[in-house]
Parts: C-alpha cells; sequence; structure tokens
C-alpha cells in the first residue's frame, strides 16, 4: 500500500485546527460511482464558509482500488459522521467503481457484482492495509473498527447504510472486513512474547548499526549509543507486549556508564529488541518484581487540551492515559 499525502487546507474542517486521541476508525463508502481517491481533493478542498462549496464535510482518507490519499492528519477531527464518532474516530472512504447508479435511498442500480469483483477486492485489500497501519500507530485492534451504519447503531453517527449497501453484494461485511485486518496484523506481529532473555532490569547496549529506535519512529541520536548502556525498565503494557511499527519493543529507563557503573536519568524510549545487546542480565529478584511508579505530566480544566498533551506524548514514543478527579 502507497500512502499518498495531500492536506485539504482551504477546508474549513482542516482550518478549524481541532485534535482527537483517535480511539477508532470508520469505514465508508463514498456512493459517488466512479469518482476515485484522488479526485477528491479538488472537490473537497474548498471552504463552505468563504460560499465555495455547499458541503460541510471532509475525511481523514480515501482508497480506491490503486491509491490512497490522506486528506486530514491522523490526529485531526474530521466532518466524517454527522455525531459523535468525529471525536473519537478516523474516517476512511472507500471509493466505488463507475457504471451504475443510485435509485431510492441506497439502492445500486445497475451495479454489476461479477465485473466489478476484481475493482472490489482490490479497493478492499487497500482499506484493509490502511486500518492495518493505523491499528499499528494507535494502538488499535480490529474491534476498534466500525462502518458508517454500524456507527449509526450505536447511536455516534448519522443514519447512512454504507458499507453494508455494498459489502454483502461481495460476500463480505464488517465482520469480514474486520477478521482480514486481524488475520494481517496477527501476520506482521508472528510473535506474541518477547525474544529470550529480554527482562525488566536487564543492562542492555544499543547496536551501532541501528538507526531508528524502531520502524517509522525516530531517529536515534548519536549520543544514545556512546559510553552509555540502558536498562530495561518495562517490556509490556496493559499486560501486553508493546508493539511498534510491526516490531516487539522494550522500554529503555535508566542510563548507565559504560566505565563507572553509575546510573542516571535514561531516555525513557521504547526500541525494537532487535536494536539491542544484553549486557548484563536482571537478578531474579528484579524479574519478579511488578511495582510500577507513574509520572502525570499534566492537569487540565479542559479535555481537549489533555488530549492534546497525550497526542504528545504519544508521539514521542511513551505509553499514556487520561483520567479524570
Amino acid at each position: 500500500m502507497k500512502l499518498n499525502t495531500r492536506f485539504m487546507t482551504k477546508n474549513d474542517c482542516y482550518k478549524a485546527g481541532r485534535k482527537i486521541s483517535p480511539q477508532g476508525i470508520m469505514i465508508h463508502s463514498t456512493a459517488t460511482p466512479g469518482v476515485m481517491a484522488a479526485d477528491w481533493y479538488s472537490r473537497w478542498n474548498k471552504s463552505y464558509q468563504a460560499g465555495e462549496t455547499s458541503r460541510q464535510v471532509c475525511v481523514h482518507a480515501f482508497v480506491d482500488d490503486k491509491e490512497v490519499w490522506q486528506y486530514l492528519p491522523w490526529n485531526h477531527r474530521g466532518w466524517h459522521s454527522g455525531g459523535r464518532a468525529n471525536n473519537t474516530h478516523i474516517g476512511i472512504e472507500i471509493c466505488e467503481p463507475g457504471g451504475f447508479s443510485y435509485g431510492k435511498g441506497s439502492a445500486m442500480v445497475g451495479y454489476d457484482t461479477k465485473k466489478n469483483e476484481s475493482y472490489f477486492r482490490q479497493a478492499w485489500q487497500n482499506g484493509v492495509e490502511l486500518c492495518v497501519s493505523l491499528c499499528k500507530t494507535y494502538g488499535l485492534t480490529e474491534r476498534d473498527i466500525i462502518c458508517h451504519s454500524e456507527g449509526h447503531k450505536k447511536g455516534i453517527a448519522s443514519n447512512h447504510a454504507d458499507v453494508m449497501h455494498w459489502f454483502p453484494k461481495h460476500g463480505e461485511n464488517m465482520d469480514t472486513f474486520r477478521a482480514a485486518v486481524r488475520s494481517a496484523l496477527n501476520e506482521t506481529n508472528p510473535s506474541s512474547t518477547l525474544p529470550e532473555g529480554i527482562n525488566v532490569g536487564d543492562v542492555v547496549v544499543i547496536k551501532e548499526s541501528a538507526d531508528k529506535y524502531y520502524p517509522g519512529g525516530a531517529n536515534i541520536p548519536n549520543w544514545v549509543k556512546q559510553d552509555t548502556y540502558h536498562k530495561v525498565s518495562q517490556i509490556v503494557s496493559n499486560g501486553k507486549p508493546v508493539i511498534k511499527g510491526g516490531k516487539p519493543c522494550v522500554l529503555l529507563g535508566k542510563k548507565v556508564d559504560k566505565k563507572s557503573g553509575k546510573e542516571s536519568a535514561g531516555i525513557m524510549s521504547w526500541i525494537n529488541v532487535g536494536a539491542l545487546t544484553v549486557i548484563t542480565q536482571s537478578t531474579k529478584a528484579e524479574k519478579r518484581s511488578n511495582k510500577y511508579y507513574r509520572v502525570q505530566v499534566g492537569a487540565f480544566s479542559e479535555k481537549e487540551n489533555a488530549e492534546e498533551l497525550l497526542e504528545k506524548v504519544k508521539k514521542a514514543g511513551f505509553e499514556g492515559y487520561i483520567r479524570q478527579d
């Protein structure tokens, strides 16, 4: 899947600049036969306030059988659900092929299932792959994916039929879509446990050949690898291995001076275990330890401000959550 990015900077939704912490993905279909992913930029990169368009709408991405186009930042509040899901879900539109029209409601008049099977399969696959990528980025699973019509049933979206007016024509539904995402996630994360020999308290060194903390992550500064060992402070989060960029990761805590062995404040970054070499294994007592010390990074009266800071914390490579007192 090749991701093309071009933000709709003229759209009032983009200009609003509201942020979200994505908690799910909502799948739509366009109900506009024959209009492909790249075509929506010129259609929607306009301002309702300026009188350039009659619609106030914007989604994060469109996919078709050949391309994926991202038009909003993933953590940007979109206008796609017609309900509360705008505050929580990334919106993805799957483009529909041409050669048919819409009748009353969501009836697809003249739709040739056999003729469009190849298009459907390729667009479906692009949608699955985009969801897999987003699940990895935001710690989501297939259970966090719904379509617009499911959102309506949950009371968080407007009354639309997509995608259940289309998918069943090809023998599919949202359950099979979620199953495809789950299967792809399992294939890219084949190991549910960390390689033997990595434990809390282990002293490790970052390999000289490692350039990023994990695939798609930040570059590792040279000073992090020079003259310094690191102590592993966490290997799971919420009881599960941490997967970033498709790789199992551990959290590095304190720095350990290579010469003196003196410990000091560490980088506190998640890193792919394949980038590490174990120097000293922890003691049994350290391995049995289940104590956790949590750090609060802010207190806010407005939830949006808390969500914005949480997003920055996650981008920096840390796990986090919001608690209301």
